[in-house]
């Protein structure tokens, strides 16, 4: 049985805001809809990703900011920061790894995200 992670709720204070600041962060927005008076549903999706976020209105009892692992797979670390640097997102440097290069943001509400450039395996055997 396939089981594919599409989307994730990400809880944010400002939708607008937050909305905002992952496009510019190179996110595409998906939907925007005002299902209600108390319920709105934005849907973005990271560029090249098949999995998305939602954040909106009324969409999760979770606390802004509460997420803080949120974690996306790049080719480059290094390409990535610069990426996010020339659209106006702060970053950190590259953390390396063992396991991998790294770079943390987070959204204006303390949602915290990490970009990670996987390690090359093709010299040698992958730990297990």
């Amino acid at each position: 049985m396939d089981m594919k992670l599409e989307l994730v709720a990400v809880p944010v204070t400002d939708v607008d805001r937050a909305k905002d600041f992952y496009v510019r962060a190179g996110f595409v927005a998906d939907h925007d809809h005002a299902v209600s008076d108390t319920i709105r549903f934005v849907q973005l999706t990271p560029p090249g990703s098949a999995c998305s976020i939602a954040i909106g209105s009324g969409l999760s009892s979770m606390q802004p900011g509460s997420l803080d692992n949120m974690q996306m797979v790049v080719a480059d670390a290094d390409a990535a920061r610069a990426e996010l640097i020339e659209r106006g997102i702060e970053v950190s440097e590259v953390d390396a790894q063992p396991w991998g290069r790294f770079v943390f943001f987070s959204d204006p509400d303390g949602n915290q995200w990490a970009l990670q450039q996987l390690p090359d395996y093709s010299a040698g055997a992958r730990d297990a």
